[in-house]
């Protein structure tokens, strides 16, 4: 059964989050590094999916805290309500130290004048500050070298109101075939946690960590792509069952009989060799439909897999639907997700845009509406502009899958 029409649908494009999915995830993902706590990584729009319902989810299902790559996405968990451990994995200047302190946000720290701020503003509130510290380890982005780590590791434990509560390092490789980097990684910081024992938290695992390697789960692993039930190489989840959480569908707007010899789109880069009926879809490059898959990618329509006929537009595209018996408007259009036995997932489109599937998913704007299910039924969405915990046509079936 297609999705119902909500009155925010005027545009019609949206994308379905199954929180059940993302559940079954974090529980799976959490059982396969136990005894290590999980952080759900919900930066980017929770990877596209929607941060605050998607932290909401994680945390409900098990996940011990949450991670975010800046401050301003820390402030807005903590906005919508939700207490659980933030932690910043990006770098922090000391200019957000203040708002780190209000915020009750976990940042990672590798300069004393944050430390110091930090320092200063949380003796002014009264609490203790928490930190994370990084060990440069062969990533070459963030982080200090294993003697300068722990130069500043000591000076910092040494500030009043500061606890390093965290010590880590980020994998460059650990779903490549070679594991040798990886695990000269993980030598590095043991050895940064045997000359830092006062550290109570370790960490380094991401998803493909998890997956392939659970011995180097440590005190805490941070697990992104998992949760959203992709894996980050083929092959790598073994025995653990991963659940595809997003859907982004859009409707036929209008269809079209063109002759032999039209083109269709910018450019004329499509050209109908025959009598063709074309359907007009209004998802674009502007929703998270990349341009690059432009007469290369398919849709489902009607159950069938159908080719995008021209470039894709910033605000729609078009399909070549005429082995598709009956197509009208107002049918639906799968981007990703599943119709009528046949699959489209991020993965695939992936592949066909040259790029990878956590920038597939990240990709979907905000633009695009989310609606949130539970046992199939719409539980919450979200909007360009407000955010509701039930949906808003209440004379509208719930959607199914």
């Amino acid at each position: 059964m297609d999705a119902p029409k909500h009155r925010w649908q005027g545009r019609p494009v949206w994308a379905e989050i199954d929180l059940d999915a993302l559940a079954h995830n974090v529980r799976a993902l959490t059982a396969r590094a136990a005894p290590a706590r999980l952080y759900a990584i919900v930066k980017a729009n929770a990877y596209g999916h929607g941060a605050v319902a998607v932290a909401e989810a994680a945390i409900d299902a098990g996940a011990a805290g949450l991670g975010v790559v800046c401050v301003d996405e820390g402030e807005e968990l903590r906005r919508a309500g939700i207490n659980a451990p933030v932690l910043v994995l990006g770098f922090t200047g000391a200019s957000e130290a203040e708002r780190i302190v209000g915020l009750r946000l976990t940042p990672t720290v590798d300069s004393m004048q944050t430390a110091l701020a930090l320092s200063r503003f949380a003796a002014a509130r009264g609490v203790t500050q928490p930190i994370h510290v990084e060990l440069e380890s062969g990533l070459n982005r963030h982080g200090l070298e294993i003697d300068a780590l722990v130069r500043f590791a000591e000076s910092v434990r040494a500030l009043p109101n500061i606890e390093v509560e965290g010590l880590f390092t980020h994998f460059a490789a650990a779903e490549e075939g070679d594991k040798t980097f990886t695990r000269n990684q993980y030598d590095a910081l043991l050895e940064a946690s045997k000359r830092l024992p006062w550290i109570p938290m370790r960490h380094c695992s991401a998803s493909a960590s998890i997956l392939i390697d659970p011995a180097m789960s440590l005190e805490m692993v941070r697990a992104g792509l998992g949760i959203y039930g992709y894996e980050p190489a083929p092959g790598c989840a073994g025995g653990v069952e991963l659940k595809r959480v997003l859907s982004l569908k859009s409707r036929v707007a209008r269809v079209l009989d063109v002759e032999p010899g039209a083109t269709v789109g910018y450019g004329r880069t499509w050209r109908a060799e025959r009598p063709s009926t074309i359907a007009l879809v209004m998802c674009g490059y502007a929703d998270g439909l990349r341009r690059a898959l432009s007469n290369k990618a398919h849709l489902l329509i009607r159950g069938r897999r159908v080719p995008i006929a021209g470039r894709i537009a910033m605000d729609m595209c078009m399909a070549d639907v005429t082995d598709v018996p009956g197509v009208a408007p107002d049918d639906e259009a799968v981007i990703i997700g599943a119709q009528g036995g046949e699959l489209i997932d991020a993965d695939e489109l992936a592949g066909l845009a040259d790029t990878i599937s956590w920038e597939i998913l990240a990709g979907i704007s905000a633009r695009v509406p989310r609606l949130y299910l539970r046992n199939g039924t719409a539980v919450a969405e979200t909007t360009l502009n407000q955010r509701t915990p039930a949906p808003l046509a209440q004379e509208a079936a719930s959607p199914t899958h």
